[in-house]
């Protein structure tokens, strides 16, 4: 399997994300996400400025090659949903990759840890199937103006 890594001091969404990495770097997580979706865009933002996010490659599924998805994901179902792959090569999407993302970074250990509890996590992944319906109306909404303002 093919890994890659961010370039160090590169965080920027229109910076390239990824590049081959030698064979002594495994991360402990691939993240794919919808780089064109400004939703998703913003909190993968906020996700790579946190500590433990360089234990993490972070792979724009909108853009990437082919090749950077790696085996059994797809671009039409990286972009559906959320994935990640653990460095043991499984693939985890929606609500449990999130928990799972969510354990690697400090700051958000505690939500990965009440995510992966039973009832919160069904919870959970009905409110992510939600989210996912209404995900188009923002990726398709015309940029809003501001309001006009009354002398």
């Amino acid at each position: 399997m093919c890994h890659f890594r961010i370039l160090r001091g590169m965080r920027s969404s229109k910076a390239p994300e990824i590049v081959p990495a030698s064979n002594e770097f495994t991360p402990a997580l691939t993240v794919y996400y919808d780089g064109a979706c400004p939703v998703c865009s913003r909190e993968i933002d906020l996700y790579r400025r946190q500590a433990g996010s360089e234990l993490c490659v972070w792979v724009d599924a909108s853009s990437c090659p082919e090749s950077a998805l790696g085996s059994g994901l797809s671009r039409d179902t990286a972009l559906k949903r959320f994935h990640i792959r653990r460095s043991d090569g499984v693939l985890i999407d929606g609500m449990q990759g999130f928990a799972t993302l969510w354990r690697v970074l400090p700051r958000f250990a505690w939500a990965g840890r009440i995510a992966s509890i039973r009832p919160v996590a069904r919870l959970l992944n009905v409110a992510y199937t939600v989210f996912l319906r209404v995900r188009p109306l923002w990726q398709n909404a015309p940029p809003t103006s501001s309001p006009k303002t009354r002398p």
